[in-house]
């Protein structure tokens, strides 16, 4: 808005710029307060749906691992009860002002599993007292020594002791059981030797810590132990059994989606075997902590379980070769289904046996028991693998005629010739079966070993006589469809 004033005597014009009022404002953009509202109440909607969004994703960890709501739980009593030295009088004057340790020993010492939780326990409380004790004893001989030396001793003493725990970090066997402790190590060591450089009751000090931290400590372990106790070893046992289960599944379903071209989503199991050997390593550590439970008596051999691992997954990485060859371009075009179909029952049969071996083996491990099914299921594994070898020199050492049939009329036709080229895209897979069968006899190999080592109980099965399988069964290995007999 402008104003213009003329002044008569000098002729003078002037321009006066005035502001715009709100009402002028409001006139021109109506729309304004609208928009703005609209804007507040989109960020409030979606502020309120993530949060559902959260409070959802809760509820399904929940309602599928109630183990995890439950180790909640037992934090939050082993929190209430310790805190109780903090708040009464009477437990707050017999440790003094150092209850707060208790309570960040439960925070950092209370794990998901028992193994964890000893493990932790016992390296927070024996790392501390080591290096207090290593403290006083360093503080003590600097002392000695007068004034003008006691500071160059503790800090040399500080750099030589913590350098030598930080390189202990790196040696595997103490970085797998007692990482945590070399930490708290050094924490306690630089703590103690700068504080007793100016402390006069170091003593009383170190006793009070070390107190409330056994406290803390054996509230951890006694609720881990006494509510719902989670094993590292338990659940490494499971673990060991599910992936024999799972390697059967994969073996089965990768001939079977060959030669029937269908997909149950079980082929893709070993994957998980490939991908456990970090998970059995750690609970194999853990579990080497917990005392006797259940089924697992004192010192049992969990060194055993990243073995079978370790065999397993040497299993698996053949599985995976062979679904990637049968998922390749020349598994499915340079293969005749002529071929295919010849040498259908007799990979069915050799994949049949080394699962059905898998299969046994974790029975064994689920019920702890050694039964005498798995020398003859490996028995008849090797048989296959015999007569697997042998079909196979047959078809790739001369031209084989092979009778055509047809399904709609179940009726033989006229012979045709397979040349030898034809036969070579087979060799892959042949060698790849023969290879699994050869690994899934180290892995009975292992579970055996294990199975001594533990003293799993030997469980004799009446209708098995002896270790060799029957005359009946020998044949039924060895007689394949669409091969004479003599050319075996």
């Amino acid at each position: 808005m402008a104003t213009r004033l003329e002044m008569g005597c000098n002729g003078l014009e002037w321009k006066v710029n005035v502001p715009k009022t709100s009402s002028d404002i409001l006139a021109v953009e109506p729309g304004v307060a609208k928009k703005v509202c609209e804007h507040v109440y989109g960020q409030i909607l979606k502020c309120l749906i993530k949060i559902g969004g959260f409070f959802d994703k809760a509820r399904d960890v929940a309602a599928t691992e109630p183990k995890k709501v439950i180790h909640c739980v037992k934090v939050g009593i082993a929190l209430s009860v310790v805190s109780l030295f903090y708040y009464m009088r009477p437990l707050y004057d017999g440790v003094g002002g150092n209850a707060m340790w208790a309570v960040m020993t439960v925070v950092v010492a209370l794990e998901y599993s028992v193994g964890a939780t000893i493990a932790k326990s016992f390296n927070r409380v024996g790392a501390t007292f080591l290096a207090g004790s290593i403290g006083m004893g360093v503080h003590w001989i600097a002392n000695q020594c007068g004034q003008e030396l006691e500071p160059v001793i503790l800090q040399v003493s500080v750099f030589i002791l913590g350098a030598t725990a930080t390189f202990s970090r790196f040696i595997p066997s103490v970085k797998a059981r007692f990482d945590y402790g070399a930490m708290v190590f050094i924490l306690t060591f630089s703590f103690v030797s700068m504080s007793g450089y100016r402390v006069d009751k170091l003593l009383e000090l170190a006793r009070y810590r070390v107190s409330t931290i056994a406290i803390g400590t054996s509230f951890c372990i006694l609720t881990s132990m006494l509510f719902y106790p989670v094993w590292a070893g338990k659940e490494l046992h499971d673990l060991t059994y599910q992936n024999l289960q799972k390697l059967a599944d994969s073996l089965d379903g990768c001939v079977t989606e060959y030669f029937e071209e269908s997909f149950d989503g079980k082929q893709e199991g070993y994957k998980c075997v490939l991908n456990s050997k970090a998970m059995e390593v750690a609970k194999a550590n853990l579990a080497r902590w917990e005392p006797a439970h259940g089924p697992f008596k004192y010192r049992h051999p969990w060194k055993q379980y990243p073995k079978i691992g370790n065999s397993m997954r040497r299993c698996a990485y053949c599985i995976e070769t062979l679904r990637g060859y049968i998922n390749s371009e020349v598994a499915g075009t340079q293969v005749p289904e002529l071929l295919k179909q010849h040498m259908k029952e007799v990979c069915m049969t050799l994949s049949s046996s080394s699962s059905k071996v898998l299969r046994e083996l974790a029975i064994t491990m689920d019920t702890m028991t050694k039964s005498s099914k798995t020398d003859l299921f490996v028995h008849e594994m090797n048989i296959a693998v015999q007569s697997f070898q042998n079909v196979f020199k047959d078809l790739s050492s001369q031209a084989v005629l092979l009778p055509i049939i047809d399904e709609e009329e179940n009726s033989r036709q006229k012979p045709q010739m397979v040349p030898i080229m034809e036969i070579f895209p087979l060799a892959t897979m042949a060698s790849l079966l023969i290879e699994i069968a050869e690994r899934i006899e180290g892995i009975a190999v292992q579970v055996d070993e294990m199975a001594e080592e533990a003293n799993f109980d030997v469980v004799n099965n009446k209708k098995d006589k002896g270790n060799k399988p029957s005359k009946f069964d020998q044949d039924h290995v060895i007689i394949m469809t669409g091969i004479p007999r003599a050319t075996q």
